[in-house]
């Protein structure tokens, strides 16, 4: 009956541990949704940011803008790496960890230092674990920051970088792409790198893509002197809210499968501790049979 009793605790426990992996995945789920909406209705503004500031700047001198140029002459660059604040989202940190790692290793290469700043209590734990030399951390970030505190973190940056501290700033944080597809990547915030479309080099081809040439008032150099710091701020915000999207992703699967691996384990269990039962019933049967053939 010993046996039988500890299948039946263990089974106790694990449905203990069912019910609260499946109340982690309700409530990652939930945050999944609403981080993603917040995600989904910055990313128009973000888009129509880089939109305008790429039609300013072939009105205008972008290049001697500070953000625009990059400093060959110095050596050391910055990489801010987001983690998160708790675990059990898988393989979520691990492998944001390693695309910094990476990163620190390629600079080191090329022969340029790096100061790596840290997001998120997991990312500072592992660095300092390892013994590896922080430049910051942020660990009192919420899971999901606001704009005015990511502000923050994109203004000491930008005025690092003007000041020729560093030649580079890179961000490594989980790209969201889908639900079922996240992937760990490393962008260049500073300097601001001009992007081409398609429809751009169409354009000789597509008469609907012709471009069209704008007064501005004021000058574009005074417009770019307001744009480009903004557009520095929304990207590295829309970075926060990628990552936060996609941890939040990774949390919801693994809750799920942690649930799912919970409910297989009990019907193992359910199955011992009803083999275990009948063997004990059919001892004592056995017993009291033994007894009765004894009296007569």
């Amino acid at each position: 009956m010993a046996k039988a009793r500890a299948i039946d605790s263990r089974r106790k426990s694990v449905t203990n541990i069912q019910k609260i992996t499946r109340t982690m995945q309700l409530i990652a789920t939930a945050r999944y949704q609403q981080s993603l909406a917040k995600a989904v209705a910055s990313k128009p503004y973000t888009n129509k940011i880089s939109e305008l500031v790429q039609d300013v700047s072939s009105a205008g001198s972008a290049d001697d803008h500070p953000l625009l140029k990059q400093n060959d002459e110095c050596r050391k660059r910055a990489l801010l790496l987001l983690t998160s604040n708790r675990g059990f989202c898988g393989g979520f940190n691990g492998n944001l960890i390693r695309t910094a790692s990476a990163c620190l290793s390629d600079n080191l290469v090329h022969g340029f230092d790096t100061d790596l700043y840290v997001v998120g209590k997991k990312g500072i734990r592992y660095f300092s674990f390892i013994g590896q030399k922080l430049a910051d951390t942020f660990p009192d970030l919420p899971d999901a920051p606001s704009f005015q505190q990511v502000q923050t973190i994109a203004d000491d940056f930008m005025t690092q970088f003007k000041s020729g501290t560093y030649n580079a700033v890179h961000v490594s944080y989980m790209r969201f792409i889908s639900a079922a597809r996240q992937e760990p990547e490393t962008a260049q915030l500073l300097p601001l790198q001009k992007e081409t479309s398609d429809d751009d080099a169409n354009a000789e081809t597509d008469i609907s893509s012709a471009s069209v040439t704008y007064d501005y008032s004021p000058d574009p150099g005074i417009l770019l002197a307001e744009l480009l710091p903004v557009t520095v701020r929304i990207r590295l915000y829309q970075f926060f809210s990628e990552s936060v999207v996609s941890e939040n992703v990774a949390r919801m699967v693994a809750m799920k499968s942690a649930t799912d691996a919970a409910g297989d384990m009990k019907k193992m269990l359910t199955r011992a501790f009803n083999r275990a039962r009948q063997s004990q019933i059919t001892t004592e049967l056995l017993d009291i049979m033994g007894g009765v053939e004894a009296l007569k």
